[in-house]
């Protein structure tokens, strides 16, 4: 079905078959928004329902082909893009020196390549309707790492997000085009198995693990705060502010 109704807006969320991907997901569209989700395999999700409002696409995030399906889907099925939330992301901790070649390929194309593609195709639409939004999430270990738990790697990938945030900001502010990064602490989700949840609550001076709707609540004020744009807001519980 095909819903070209200018006055519904239309979001496309990477990594949306779990935790924060598909909080994010049922979130926008129980606020009226039209989602095209996509992950290696969204279209078996036992999560996400059939609607004229939601289109699932199958792909690799860190593959550009992947990315021209997914914004074809969005203007074939919808006809603008008006948010993007590059959120597909691999975690793997373990000392530097015991990362290995597919250790880094997998992360750095997940979460970095998958970053850069699916950008870029969102931008000509973009700069055509004159408006668009562009959120990227990180995470606060990128700047905020910590010995006690070495993931270089999650480093290496995300820390770049804020600055990138921050240059496309400014290159692209004449298009009314808006980018910000959402930098979460340790989130309650399926990749962190429950008897840790005690552990990595103490990461953080508030003392708990952060919940999907702490990161949502942030996405979405970001794209309510119009005249904010080359943000980072870290959701964190305080980890930013020192130990």
């Amino acid at each position: 079905m095909i819903n070209h109704n200018p006055q519904q807006p239309v979001a496309i969320v990477t990594g949306a078959s779990s935790g924060i991907g598909l909080g994010l997901t049922q979130a926008l569209l129980e606020r009226g928004w039209r989602v095209v989700a996509t992950s290696r395999t969204i279209s078996k999700s036992k999560d996400l329902h059939s609607s004229p409002d939601l289109v699932l696409v199958d792909g690799d995030a860190g593959k550009k082909e992947t990315a021209l399906k997914v914004v074809d889907a969005a203007l074939k099925h919808f006809g603008r893009i008006d948010l993007l939330v590059n959120n597909a992301g691999v975690f793997i901790a373990k000392p530097f020196t015991d990362y290995t070649e597919a250790d880094y390929d997998l992360v750095m194309n997940t979460n970095v390549a998958s970053l850069f593609y699916m950008t870029q195709q969102v931008i000509p639409p973009m700069k055509e309707q004159n408006s668009g939004h562009v959120v990227d999430i990180s995470a606060v270990l990128a700047d905020q790492p910590s010995g006690n738990a070495p993931a270089l790697l999650a480093v290496l990938s995300k820390s770049p997000m804020p600055a990138v945030s921050k240059a496309l900001a400014l290159e692209y502010a004449a298009n009314n085009i808006r980018f910000n990064t959402v930098s979460p602490g340790v989130i309650n989700t399926p990749m962190h198995a429950k008897g840790n949840h005690a552990a990595l609550a103490k990461f953080h001076p508030l003392a708990r693990m952060g919940e999907i709707s702490d990161v949502v609540g942030a996405v979405l004020y970001l794209q309510n705060a119009t005249f904010v744009t080359g943000e980072n807001i870290r959701v964190d519980g305080g980890v930013h502010a020192g130990r």
